[in-house]
């Protein structure tokens, strides 16, 4: 079995995973077919051993496909040359195995077969490259491989495909049309007043000030009842009076326990989401934008059981369960089921800004004439009013016009004018880098020149903007320790600097050095606080290298907690969905009804056609995939 991965790091583009099987049967349960297929191991290594190496040996490069137009089918690839050096033989070709998703439907067994629809006539080596055509101004090639036939053209389709070699079955592909997400180093955040990160999500052990923040808050219910207790409340009304933010959104996951009627759930859950939002928004005016869904909470619940004498109830549906969590059942539950009812309440806040009202030219003459002064405390609030002025332009050119003397007592404001810079647009890193260096003169142990020059550094290194010695540089990480950096923001960066010294001994083919720097990474993650980006992207670099079992290890705790980021949880969903061992494992299911709590269609939507912004329905051969399909999926 080999599986072939091919990434892009454009949110919401979609990739594929070609996951590729050798068959071995006595018959096919289709048409009369113009090719054999392997029985025996004997036979696999003598007909198929060269195809098999051949497609082994594939650069991950080289990219198939079969595109359906109206109801012609094309071979498309982006390297026709590749596909040329492999079918050598007259022999040699493809065939469509047209599949439908009416055989996956609910209400009928799926039948293992080789054949999983109908296969189309083979198209041999000598037509099909002769037919291999530019399609328009693309870097694709397409060649015609067949129509769908008259009886299917109205259903769901995919179309999976049959390498034969010398008229032999030697390969069979099913394509897997996997969701990505960007990944990127770990956010290391930069000092602006004091550390300042870029994912407003991202909280340390560190106290730090800035622009936006965002309080996490659980409230319990007790059960049928609305309203909150004042004393859980307190807490969030204390922060929210004593805080100079202003609240920009309120989101709201409104959870009951899974005993009762769904409706009746759903109703409650959202009578106690918008008391809340009614009592938050007595705190501002005009009104806070607010995002409210609702669920029983079935993560918790099964999680809760899995060492009780109830561990049984996980196997059974839902209807099944909540049948079973009645009367004295209910009562021995509720120490449990009392934890569930309770809403997870998201601010996202803004700090107060008295200068908002100005114009940029205004704020300029107010700085300037602040600095003049030696203002320096209420000079930094209005460079942070500034700042919120550039957010949205890609130029920091009105920072020209900031008059700050090159002097020791201004070095805050001269390191936030340069950072600031980097921050704006990542194509100033080097013009912020040189400025941080001549500060580094002005005031050598500066701390926050330090961690920001470094920063900045990892870009310009991982870019090729300047050449930089890897142990120098790995060696001036190590050393901001000196300076009062704390060792969780050094390993951070440690971790960033294999990163990309990964990146780079891949392309340029050093496989022990990147294995080396991928095992430093496994072994230091651990050593600080992950943000849900952070977890992303270290999950999709460990997937990228080939280490999907760490990827999966990093991610397994997380995946089953409510609070869960929907793309982290989905992207975990993507590396296991095709693993049949991961999916018939006990904590496989709560993880699924998470992500049905969490956003029902687009779980749903995962068992859709390849060609329909699915992975593919064939996934529904799974049993245990298939029974959370259609107790989910299939019904209101």
């Amino acid at each position: 079995m080999i599986l072939l991965l091919q990434r892009k790091s454009t949110m919401k583009n979609y990739f594929f995973i070609l996951f590729s099987v050798l068959l071995f049967a006595n018959k096919i349960q289709s048409q009369n077919l113009d090719f054999k297929i392997p029985v025996t191991k004997t036979e696999q290594n003598q007909y198929c051993n060269y195809f098999t190496n051949a497609f082994r040996q594939k650069p991950k490069e080289v990219r198939f496909s079969i595109i359906r137009e109206g109801n012609k089918l094309f071979f498309s690839t982006n390297d026709k040359a590749w596909f040329s050096n492999v079918f050598k033989k007259s022999g040699d070709g493809i065939a469509i195995d047209v599949v439908s998703k009416s055989l996956y439907a609910c209400d009928k067994v799926v039948k293992e077969s080789q054949i999983k629809g109908t296969v189309l006539k083979p198209v041999f080596a000598q037509r099909l490259l002769r037919g291999f055509k530019k399609y328009r101004t693309t870097n694709s090639f397409r060649t015609f491989v067949g129509t769908v036939p008259a009886n299917l053209a109205k259903e769901e389709l995919e179309f999976n495909i049959l390498f034969l070699n010398n008229k032999r079955l030697c390969r069979y592909q099913t394509v897997y049309n996997l969701e990505s997400y960007p990944w990127d180093l770990l956010d290391m955040g930069v000092y602006l007043d004091s550390l300042t990160y870029k994912d407003k999500k991202i909280n340390t052990s560190d106290k730090f000030i800035t622009k936006y923040k965002t309080l996490k808050f659980v409230i319990p219910f007790e059960k049928n009842k609305s309203e909150y207790s004042k004393e859980d409340i307190k807490p969030l009304y204390d922060s929210l009076q004593l805080t100079d933010y202003n609240i920009k959104k309120i989101n709201i996951k409104a959870y009951s326990s899974i005993e009762g009627s769904l409706q009746r759930n759903i109703e409650l859950q959202e009578k106690r989401a918008n008391s809340i939002v009614k009592s938050i928004q007595t705190f501002q005016k005009p009104n806070i934008v607010t995002q409210i869904s609702t669920s029983e909470n079935w993560v918790e619940f099964l999680n809760d059981i899995t060492n009780t004498e109830y561990r049984g109830f996980k196997k059974l549906s839902k209807k099944s369960i909540k049948q079973k969590v009645v009367g004295a059942v209910s009562k021995d539950l509720e120490k449990y089921l009392q934890n569930h009812r309770k809403a997870v309440i998201t601010l996202d806040l803004e700090r107060i800004d008295k200068y908002k009202n100005m114009s940029k030219q205004q704020l300029v003459n107010t700085f300037n004439s602040l600095i003049v002064k030696d203002d320096i405390e209420e000079a930094l609030v209005v460079q942070n009013s500034i700042f919120g002025k550039l957010k949205t332009e890609s130029s920091p050119d009105l920072l020209t016009k900031l008059n700050i003397p090159k002097q020791l007592k201004f070095i805050t404001v001269l390191n936030k004018n340069s950072i600031f810079k980097y921050l704006l647009n990542i194509s100033y890193a080097k013009i912020a880098f040189d400025e941080l260096k001549k500060l580094e003169k002005l005031d050598p142990k500066n701390k926050n020149i330090k961690y920001n020059s470094v920063v900045v550094k990892f870009v310009i290194w991982r870019n090729n903007w300047e050449k930089i010695n890897e142990n120098d540089f790995k060696k001036e990480i190590l050393q901001l320790k000196n300076y009062g950096i704390k060792q969780h923001l050094i390993d951070r960066m440690l971790v960033n600097f294999h990163i990309v010294k990964a990146e780079k001994n891949m392309r340029a083919r050093k496989y022990d050095a990147k294995d080396e720097s991928v095992d430093f990474i496994i072994d230091t993650y651990e050593n600080f606080k992950l943000s849900n980006y952070d977890y992303l992207s270290l999950a999709q670099f460990l997937t990228y290298y080939a280490n999907t079992d760490e990827a999966t290890d990093l991610l397994d705790e997380k995946v089953k907690t409510i609070t869960i980021d929907e793309d982290l949880l989905f992207y975990y969903l993507n590396l296991t969905l095709i693993d049949d061992y991961a999916v018939s494992s006990q904590n496989y299911r709560t993880i699924m009804l998470n992500a049905i709590a969490m956003n029902k269609e687009r779980f749903c939507r995962l068992f859709n056609s390849s060609l329909n912004k699915g992975v593919t329905f064939q996934l529904l051969k799974n049993k245990y995939l298939k029974e959370t399909y259609c107790e989910n999926c299939t019904k209101d």
